[in-house]
């Protein structure tokens, strides 16, 4: 593992962000960029409160991810301000004052209530950018989110800084940690709700700070692409193991899935590694110049390809990508910009200005349509599904006689396949962050 100078990858990127900044608000016509770091949501009717997500625009300055009521204030020219909240406050823990490699980037001023920030932000609230939501509003500090700004500064937010990268696979040894504790206790017999726990175990993250709720699913269960219900007594047989699980590092995400079968030895597994094989293909694609939609009709066609090797589907490639038989199985897109969101922003911006690139005709649920270009980072993750509300609906169709229905009954008890990795478009060969992180395991 080669050591990372964080003050200089951070400084490095801080100069990114700043020079981001000073172009968008020359967009927008404003004089200064003001952030809230997000406040607390409560409970309809109840004095509890949602868990808090800190504002990605917050956190794309700097690595805090637990200050609510916090502020970031940049003017062109001048150092970043942080103004910090650290409330007087004996029921919870209050939070340190800042420290790390950091800190010296920012003047940093401690307030010990919300509306003590009002005397360290601009003094012309009308002159401000200031994004985030509504309910971080303080005094004539509410967020208006001006569009020319936000398409700018989240059109931009696709290009990491090598910063960013270092971030991500800190972010992706923890997932990895937490996927190989899950296998052993899939391996031992655990239940969803345990194989969960030995995940957070590993990966040291509580269900509120992974970024994004675990998909643990057993035999059939690996049929629901969002499956999130967690049984808590393991299935009788135990056939096959879905998970889709990620980590987090300094407010950036990793997002990792894996497929195994209870028998290694069985047909099953060998549908997992062809999957696999596919897949480790797709992510070789993730170059400069190519198209995103190109990539996700390609996946379409190796899986194809698979069904039919499988005896799963009787047409070519070709035709069960035309007939939409492929999207049967394979029914939702080859995967999404990853960074600071699990699900990046941005996927269909056309410029820095605006505008939309169209998702291919009849695939609807494509997060991502730009062109790839060095610095951005995508996950592919192609899937086989064998899902009882599609299959009915294809088994009622037109190409009914595409598919030869006992492969499908024989292989739909173990729910499904996707294999996830997280890839960095270079320059030249991509970087997968995620085998690069099982390599290093």
């Amino acid at each position: 593992m080669v050591p990372v100078d964080w003050p200089i990858l951070y400084r490095q990127h801080l100069a990114t962000v700043q020079a981001r900044a000073d172009a968008a608000l020359a967009r927008g016509g404003f004089d200064s960029l003001v952030v809230p770091s997000g406040t607390l949501h409560y409970q309809a009717f109840d004095d509890r409160d949602y868990p808090y997500a800190v504002n990605p625009q917050f956190k794309a300055w700097l690595p805090l991810t637990r200050n609510p009521g916090s502020w970031l204030a940049y003017t062109p020219g001048a150092r970043p301000k942080l103004v910090y909240l650290q409330p007087r406050d004996y029921w919870h823990v209050v939070p340190q004052a800042p420290a790390g490699y950091w800190t010296t980037n920012f003047d940093i001023v401690l307030i010990r209530t919300p509306e003590e920030a009002l005397q360290h932000l601009p003094a012309d609230a009308a002159r401000c950018a200031i994004l985030g939501e509504a309910q971080s509003a303080v005094g004539a500090f509410t967020p208006n989110n001006p569009q020319a700004v936000v398409d700018y500064l989240e059109f931009h937010r696709a290009f990491k800084t090598p910063y960013e990268i270092a971030m991500m696979r800190q972010a992706t040894r923890r997932g990895v940690r937490g996927h190989r504790a899950a296998e052993r206790a899939f391996r031992a017999g655990a239940s969803e709700f345990g194989i969960h726990l030995a995940y957070c175990q590993a990966a040291g993250q509580d269900a509120g700070e992974l970024p994004y709720g675990n998909i643990v699913a057993l035999n059939e269960h690996g049929a629901v692409l969002h499956y999130t219900d967690l049984d808590r007594l393991p299935p009788k047989p135990l056939r096959s193991f879905l998970i889709d699980a990620g980590g987090s590092h300094g407010g950036y995400a990793c997002d990792i899935t894996r497929t195994y079968s209870a028998d290694r030895g069985d047909e099953f597994q060998a549908l997992v590694d062809a999957v696999d094989s596919a897949q480790q293909g797709l992510c070789a694609q993730v170059r400069a110049g190519f198209d995103y939609r190109q990539l996700h009709l390609d996946a379409h066609l190796a899986l194809a390809a698979i069904l039919k090797d499988f005896g799963v589907i009787k047409l070519s490639p070709e035709a069960a990508l035309e007939t939409g038989v492929s999207a049967a199985f394979f029914p939702h897109g080859i995967g999404h910009g990853i960074g600071l969101q699990v699900h990046d922003v941005a996927g269909f911006a056309a410029s820095d200005s605006g505008g939309t690139i169209a998702k291919p005709e009849g695939h609807p649920y494509l997060r991502l349509t730009r062109v790839l270009e060095p610095g951005m980072v995508v996950t592919i993750e192609p899937g086989i599904y064998f899902i009882d509300m599609l299959l009915d609906e294809l088994r009622q169709g037109a190409h009914a006689d595409a598919v030869d229905w006992t492969r499908v009954d024989a292989f739909r008890p173990y729910g499904g396949i996707r294999i996830e990795d997280d890839v960095v478009c270079t320059e030249a060969d991509p970087v997968n962050l995620t085998r690069e992180g099982f390599a290093e395991a």
